[in-house]
């Protein structure tokens, strides 16, 4: 579709997120009411979550843009995979049925994208870092290549970038008659920009605590008004046995023959093969674009090829090509970095530089070449020809491959072996006749760390589901296989005021210190305005008296917290006003403005722009957030958008995962 210049970039995060992240994705969850709905008539067909306007929503999208979504979060949340997905999965369903329903809307109205629109989105858009980096497309082999790799395909991609780039002209078609005048950028300045100075007297919830002693009577009096959220607090406890067939030792043991090596290397020789590419720097001296009429400036040309050449001069002279590159050249992206293009393959650049970058010997400078981006003085720092990497050079890539290979054929076996012979001889003596060890435990939780396993999600899922006395059963993990048995089962249960008294005391003073510093700091507040003194009524009640330094509305006070909260107050006050009580999670606190500074004209000049932009992002999205509610109702009503609610219920109640998992 596109065929341009440079090299590729990151790839894999950048498409990810601008497939996932529709424009407005993250308002359709929060703005549209009501949910799903379930008030259609007629319901998509089996393995369809929805029909927007005819077009269907499946399951396997969902699910795919659910673990596209929990992959986003990062590798430190990979391991909670499973437990995430349910709650990403209806956030997928909006985003896709959304966006459906606004690309339908779209076309309703007679918008369309062109050809040209998804080229222009492409080099200009989110998308032009990773495929035209510092201006210049990677190329179309590239592009393909890219695509592939993270399973999009080139038409599926540019169809969404049709897509996103339909929604971008609904979006400022709807929005396009917000407007902010001078009065509400004053007013959110002024709002914004005042700075207050107060005392302030602060009781601790904390030190109220310390002086509480409950009697067993009120702990007793707490524990029945309370029992119902002691119900079940003393989890499912299970007493098993289980024998550890340890990874690690069967990994030292396997061994990998040459045979293995080169049988393995034969049938994956594709993934060794390198192509012919070339390690090279350049300057790029930009010649100007054509102007409207087609026309390109001669003269501006000519002078773009004369200052190549006297860079060249530079160069031939002993000008080191890195510094030279710093210092001239108008590429962005390499120009910073002396002009290190890195390795580049044949596809990946204009034909005129791939050419003279693919003709120079190694270590050699070309004369000025010319491009539609201007002259290019290439400098070839290595080069090699089309190879296949030999065995030798990727054993050390290979070996570890077969070893955890064979180690898993290993394990599957002795796993499957030792349960079979568990289930027929027990597994003391099954495990005894293997040479290994029977760990009997307490009855332990699904939280409890296990001898030889830790602290294993995975295998405590199978533990809690099996029944009691079952025969023993095989659980594969990261470290080994285990062949457990459940030899006992205690049930959740409540336990009684003597098994958690501690924590009967604990939440009971919790609950007290908090009634009262709510009632204590509006003591505190009445006894200041009464007797117009906040700092005689905070000595008399205890309270510590504190003054603040100048403080905008969205800063931080210690012991006051956030002043967007209730100490938001003070900036509403006069100079020599008393607050009411304000609470926050430890503290209670009155306060006394003592000044007030308006902020200045030359603050206003300066931040007029940001202001104005600011409140009007805010009203565009809030026109867009009413009309993708009032979409939504409308297409639903008119039955545009169908919900299989049955569809929906499996996907939530399955965790969206499917035969493979995560």
């Amino acid at each position: 579709m596109i065929r341009f210049l440079q090299t590729p970039g990151p790839i894999k995060k950048i498409i990810l997120s601008a497939i996932l992240l529709i424009f407005c994705g993250a308002m359709v969850i929060t703005l549209i009411p009501g949910g799903l709905g379930s008030d259609l008539m007629g319901q998509p067909s089996q393995g369809v979550i929805a029909k927007v306007a005819g077009q269907n929503v499946t399951t396997q999208e969902v699910q795919a843009r659910a673990k596209a979504m929990v992959q986003q979060q990062g590798p430190q949340y990979a391991a909670m995979a499973n437990q995430l997905m349910p709650m990403f999965l209806p956030q997928a369903a909006q985003q896709l049925i959304t966006g459906k329903a606004i690309v339908a809307e779209a076309q309703r109205l007679g918008l369309k994208a062109t050809e040209a629109d998804v080229r222009d989105e492409l080099e200009h858009g989110r998308y032009s870092a990773t495929f035209f980096p510092g201006g210049k497309f990677i190329g179309q082999q590239a592009y393909e290549g890219l695509l592939e790799q993270n399973n999009l395909t080139v038409e599926g991609f540019e169809q969404d970038v049709r897509n996103e780039v339909l929604q971008q002209k609904l979006v400022t078609l709807v929005t396009g008659s917000a407007s902010v005048s001078d009065a509400e950028i004053r007013q959110q300045f002024v709002k914004s920009s005042t700075k207050v100075k107060f005392t302030y007297a602060v009781l601790s919830e904390d030190d109220i605590r310390k002086g509480l002693h409950p009697t067993d009577d009120e702990l007793k009096a707490f524990y029945t008004r309370s029992k119902a959220t002691y119900n079940n607090a003393i989890p499912e406890k299970r007493k098993i046995e289980y024998a550890v067939l340890d990874k690690s030792k069967v990994l030292a043991e396997v061994q990998v023959t040459n045979d293995d090596l080169r049988s393995y290397y034969d049938q994956h020789r594709d993934q060794y093969r390198v192509p012919e590419e070339v390690k090279v720097r350049h300057i790029l001296i930009k010649t100007p674009p054509a102007g409207a009429d087609g026309k390109v400036d001669d003269q501006a040309v000519e002078q773009a090829h004369k200052k190549a050449q006297d860079v060249l001069k530079q160069l031939k002279a002993g000008g080191k090509f890195d510094d030279l590159a710093k210092k001239y050249s108008d590429d962005p992206g390499s120009g910073k970095q002396g002009g290190d293009l890195g390795w580049i393959g044949r596809g990946r650049t204009v034909p005129e530089f791939e050419k003279a970058a693919f003709a120079l010997p190694k270590g050699q400078v070309s004369d000025p070449v010319k491009s539609s981006f201007g002259f290019h003085i290439i400098q070839v720092e290595d080069k090699h020809d089309a190879h296949v990497k030999t065995l030798d050079e990727v054993k050390s890539e290979i070996e570890p491959l077969i070893r955890q290979q064979k180690a898993g054929r290993v394990m599957e076996n002795a796993g499957n072996g030792l349960l079979e012979q568990a289930r027929s001889l027990g597994l003391e003596k099954a495990a005894a006749a293997k040479g290994l060890t029977v760990v009997n435990t307490d009855f332990v939780s699904r939280a409890d760390v296990l001898p030889g396993i830790g602290v294993t999600p995975q295998f405590m899922d199978a533990v809690f589901t099996a029944r009691e006395k079952a025969p023993p059963d095989l659980a594969q993990l990261s470290q080994g296989a285990v062949v457990f048995q459940v030899q006992g089962i205690h049930a959740p249960a409540t336990p009684t005021f003597e098994e958690i008294r501690s924590r009967v005391e604990n939440e009971f003073k919790n609950e007290r210190a908090s009634i009262l510093l709510a009632q204590k700091t509006q003591e505190l507040s009445d006894r200041a305005k009464s007797e117009h003194d906040l700092k005689r009524a905070a000595k008399e009640l205890g309270a510590t008296l504190k003054t603040s330094d100048f403080v905008l509305p969205d800063g931080q006070v210690p012991d006051v917290g956030s002043m967007t909260g209730q100490a938001a107050v003070a900036f509403t006050l006069k100079p020599g006003d008393l607050s009411g009580p304000i609470t926050n999670a430890n503290n209670g606190v009155v306060l006394s403005v003592l000044e007030k500074q308006e902020p200045t004209e030359q603050d206003f000049a300066a931040k007029k722009d940001q202001i104005r932009d600011g409140l009007l992002r805010t009203k565009q999205q809030d026109l867009f957030g009413l009309f993708l509610s009032s979409l939504r109702q409308r297409m639903q009503k008119s039955g545009e958008i169908r919900i299989n609610e049955k569809e929906m219920q499996n996907l939530t109640r399955g965790g969206g995962l499917g035969e493979e998992g995560y």
